[in-house]
């Protein structure tokens, strides 16, 4: 039987730890819980937010609909070849966790996305990536349901329209779906990246080996002395994206600040580090009452103790102001701001 909680708080189901109730919530642990929750006449005219572990969202205010907690599990491998195995994982899966299953099967590829907050469903919304690897990359299929007609849905990889920290699923499909299931692409031989100057130097310093498992331990190491762990200090973990510019104008800011970082995006763009341009706007460390920016990583605001989700996302329009005025760059959220 499943059951509607009506006014539930919404402070243990968010990583910012924000105090804010939604008007009604409720768990699915499968698909048909998930349509019988949809059909259940209370709800058929409230807003629908689908939460996971809520790591990638900051809540301003009330929620005046019905908030559903994901919590559809598994994990399995559907088929194989010699080169590569096709696994398909319930949206509730706790990413990081799939990221360690992986590895132990001796699979390769998704290693660098060690410790991404978060679970499975968010990876194909957010494309969510690190150190030069995107899990549009190894995403084959993903399976949702259709709010409105309430159907099972498929869309391949071309079809979910990737892009840098996007999706269809964030523009198109926005509010209008519910991930159930992702297949992906593992390889079972040796498929690294190592393009990132940061893990290529944790990798020289603690090992003399390029592996699978060191690449994973590196990610790692890197993660926990730059990023704070939200169930310690509450955060959403990076807020801001990466900016894309121009080549052209990357010269342009690399002439005026030589020490700026970026990264080859494509032929004509360079994706500047974030965390660079709040850090040497000032911000780095910066705290006010119960709010501020992580002392190790820019790109992390925190909730020090009862900042409200407005106290935030006003600090993090200071922190874009800032870095608009310095670095004429406009900086975009990652964060889903409610």
């Amino acid at each position: 039987m499943i059951s509607i909680q009506h006014n539930q708080s919404l402070k243990s189901y968010n990583t910012f730890k924000v105090d804010v109730c939604t008007k009604y919530f409720a768990v699915f642990n499968n698909v048909n819980e998930l349509i019988d929750i949809l059909n259940n006449e209370i709800i058929q005219e409230e807003k629908i937010l689908i939460l996971g572990e809520g790591s990638n969202i900051l809540f301003t205010k009330y929620f005046n609909g019905i908030v559903l907690i994901n919590n559809i599990k598994g994990i399995k491998i559907n088929k194989e070849t010699k080169q590569e195995a096709f696994v398909s994982v319930g949206a509730g899966e706790n990413w990081h966790a799939f990221v360690l299953w992986s590895i132990k099967q001796g699979f390769s590829g998704i290693e660098n996305l060690a410790l991404i907050p978060g679970l499975v469903g968010a990876s194909p919304i957010q494309n969510i990536g690190a150190y030069g690897v995107e899990a549009q990359e190894f995403i084959t299929e993903v399976k949702y349901i259709d709010l409105k007609a309430k159907e099972k849905k498929i869309l391949t990889n071309e079809e979910c329209k990737f892009d840098y920290r996007d999706s269809i699923f964030k523009n198109k499909l926005k509010n209008k779906v519910v991930i159930t299931e992702v297949i992906y692409r593992l390889s079972k031989k040796p498929k690294h990246n190592i393009s990132y100057s940061v893990l290529k130097k944790e990798l020289e310093e603690t090992t003399q080996i390029i592996s699978t498992e060191s690449i994973l331990n590196s990610v790692i190491n890197i993660r926990n002395r730059k990023l704070p762990n939200p169930k310690e200090i509450p955060n959403g973990g990076s807020f801001f994206k990466n900016p894309l510019v121009s080549n052209t104008k990357f010269k342009t800011l690399r002439n005026k600040f030589p020490n700026i970082i970026g990264y080859k995006s494509s032929e004509k763009n360079m994706k500047i580090a974030a965390a660079w341009l709040i850090d040497n706007a000032g911000w780095k460390g910066y705290k006010k009452e119960n709010c501020g920016v992580h002392k190790n990583q820019a790109l992390v605001l925190i909730n020090y103790g009862t900042a409200t989700g407005r106290d935030i996302l006003n600090l993090a329009m200071q922190i874009k102001k800032s870095v608009q005025q310095k670095y004429n760059i406009t900086l975009e959220e990652e964060v889903t701001i409610l």
